[in-house]
């Protein structure tokens, strides 16, 4: 078994650089500077895995070329002892490249990020807004089996259950990296309760998951381009939220993107919320510009996450659930709608891999 000629050459550079900063962290000069310091150190922790795993692999092609090189012996039993330990590598080498594979994989910056999630009900009136409500605890659920923190920053009910609109902040370990393929058109096909022939109505959602940046100056937001208002929160909290104009709205006056919370008691921290939110919509915002470029001359085998671009349906009276991106299809509508998403998300994930694979020249 080889590694095609792209990965090896990548697996290559990447042993030279290895070497090169492992150099400069003996280097006195960049000890003394801890900036520096600590910037090489990051790099090398994060190659010592893939020369480890390239370093094997090499090994074993060598120990596997040496036991063929046996198969032409006159003796009968060194013959079959080299056949036993070919077979025996191959199972090694397989194992050593699939990880290998995986570590060659580009890391995703946000991935480590909090989130905020929006779900939005869009056609089919009542019952779009009781299957917002529907995603909503379907996340929450999912939310609390991986013991991921969740506060709602706003909320508009429908006039029959669930949500118009509804934007929760999920904090926790890797929350973007296994949300961030929800971003899309959500649909529905049931019987709705005040439906008196028993006919399917087709429904949707919108789902955008939206990371939280750490440091929001990475988004440059002109205060003159802002407009803040204030106003009595209308949800949950006690008598307090009545008294006070703690909830905030922000309006982001070039895009007319308009963000809300009114979750917090103090006003000070609804508005650093709401400005974190407004951050990440908009940097959400150029880099789906950015994507949509990229898309027209590559296509995305998870979907370009397009806030229209339908998803997922959720079929009631099949108790099915298709990801359309995948062809993926559930007979586990319960147990999904219940917060068992890994079955949905580990297919997306190894499907969105294979393609960052593909990208570095790797196609079959």
């Amino acid at each position: 078994m080889s590694l095609s000629t792209s990965i090896t050459l990548k697996l290559e550079i990447l042993s030279e650089r290895h070497e090169e900063v492992s150099l400069l962290l003996s280097d006195p000069d960049v000890v003394a500077n801890r900036e520096r310091y600590t910037t090489f150190m990051k790099e090398f922790a994060e190659l010592e895995p893939v020369i480890a795993a390239y370093g094997a692999f090499k090994e074993i092609s060598n120990q596997i070329l040496d036991a063929e090189s046996l198969l032409a012996d006159e003796d009968s039993e060194i013959r079959e002892l080299a056949q036993a330990d070919i077979t025996e590598l191959n199972g090694k080498i397989e194992e050593t490249e699939r990880n290998l594979r995986k570590l060659l994989v580009p890391k995703d910056p946000n991935d480590q990020l909090n989130v905020f999630l929006e779900i939005r009900a869009g056609t089919g009136g009542d019952e779009a807004a009781i299957f917002a409500g529907d995603l909503f605890r379907m996340y929450g659920r999912y939310a609390e089996e991986r013991q991921w923190n969740i506060e709602t920053l706003s909320e508009r009910h429908g006039e029959h259950g669930g949500f118009k609109e509804i934007i929760a902040r999920i904090e926790g370990k890797e929350v973007f990296s296994r949300l961030k393929f929800e971003s899309g058109a959500h649909r529905v096909q049931r019987v709705p309760e005040t439906e008196s022939q028993g006919r399917v109505h087709t429904s949707a959602c919108t789902v955008a998951v939206l990371p939280e940046q750490e440091d929001i100056e990475q988004v440059d937001i002109d205060s003159k381009e802002i407009r803040v208002d204030t106003y009595r929160s209308s949800g949950a909290g006690g008598q307090h939220v009545n008294k006070t104009d703690s909830a905030v709205r922000v309006t982001h006056l070039p895009t007319g993107i308009v963000v809300e919370c009114q979750d917090e008691r103090s006003q000070h921290k609804n508005r650093a919320r709401a400005m974190s939110l407004l951050s990440a919509k908009l940097l959400d915002n150029a880099q789906s510009e950015q994507q949509a470029e990229q898309a027209a001359t590559r296509r995305s085998l998870v979907g370009s996450g397009d806030r229209s671009e339908r998803i997922r349906t959720y079929n009631f009276p099949e108790r099915r659930v298709t990801d359309h991106r995948i062809s993926l299809v559930l007979y586990r509508l319960d147990e999904i709608l219940g917060g068992n998403l890994d079955d949905l998300i580990g297919p997306l994930t190894q499907e969105h891999q294979a393609d960052l694979l593909a990208k570095i020249g790797d196609v079959p």
